[in-house]
């Protein structure tokens, strides 16, 4: 059984993404392969109708808190496919499944095996999405205002230890926010363009409890113009843009009310998460996965 999960090209690492092999690394270790025949599809918005072409050798998908979302559609199942659960009430809907397979994203799992040192270091800090980095602009912003900068390129356990060590963490990397909420820090929802997918934030936030209600602040990086980050950084549509960014963060951490999840919730949901897992490895060591179906 292989492990399937969004993969950009040129070596380029996303958070939200990595978080799949560093996670099942430590939670299902002794189950997961290089057979392609059977894929494991775990974090991420990976339920569309792109899942068949991405898993081409895959006669069965074993889906754990995946995400309905992109493309054109949820994927169509088969008889030979697991559902252990989705990400939220959203997915299973539009999956045609029945509300109790909508537990939550799997990356809340991380409170499970990551202990934060309890150290916090910056009062704020921003996470963009992966398509929203603009490097060294958004760094000397943040800099400027005194928060933390989290790139989410940046390896997984550095994302998490940097995420715990701020008091409020800024986020349009939704995995930043999952992370977040699973280790308690409160998050504020920001968005920077209207191509974020809100349905997947939805379906998330409303797995525990919250509704999705973002904060806009001006984007570094014109997304009409692949790779416009206005270099060099001296000319004066780049300080405009930038002073324009500026003050839309400094707003949002002045005037959004941080976001978090009960303890009772949040709680409930890691336990139902493992409680799915368990049952996964049972099935696995049953060898309810050994026989390969006919595709």
């Amino acid at each position: 059984m292989k492990l399937y999960y969004q993969q950009f090209e040129g070596g380029v690492t996303n958070f939200g993404d990595c978080l799949n092999v560093w996670l099942w690394d430590q939670l299902i270790p002794d189950q997961l392969d290089d057979d392609e025949r059977t894929a494991f599809v775990g974090i991420g918005t990976l339920l569309n109708d792109n899942l068949k072409r991405s898993t081409p050798n895959a006669n069965r998908w074993v889906i754990f808190s995946s995400g309905v979302g992109y493309f054109d559609g949820p994927p169509l199942l088969r008889r030979t496919d697991h559902v252990y659960c989705v990400r939220g009430p959203l997915s299973a809907e539009a999956m045609g499944l029945d509300d109790s397979y909508a537990v939550t994203d799997g990356a809340a799992l991380v409170r499970k095996v990551y202990k934060p040192s309890g150290i916090k270091k910056f009062k704020f800090a921003f996470m963009p999405h992966i398509e929203g980095i603009a490097d060294e602009a958004w760094l000397s912003i943040c800099d400027d205002l005194g928060f933390d900068y989290i790139d989410p390129r940046l390896p997984v356990e550095e994302c998490l230890r940097r995420i715990s060590e701020a008091e409020v963490l800024l986020a349009e990397a939704m995995h930043g926010a999952i992370v977040a909420d699973a280790l308690r820090v409160p998050w504020v929802p920001v968005v920077t363009t209207t191509n974020i997918l809100s349905f997947k934030w939805s379906d998330w936030c409303g797995s525990i409890g919250l509704k999705f209600e973002p904060h806009w602040i001006a984007p570094m990086i014109n997304r009409r113009k692949s790779g416009d980050v206005l270099q060099p950084l001296r000319t004066l549509r780049y300080q405009a843009r930038r002073g324009l960014s500026m003050r839309d963060l400094r707003a949002v951490s002045r005037s959004a009310k941080p976001l978090l999840s009960s303890e009772v919730m949040i709680a409930n949901r890691t336990d139902e998460l493992e409680h799915r897992l368990a049952k996964f490895r049972a099935d696995h060591a049953a060898g309810a996965f050994r026989e390969m179906p006919v595709s």
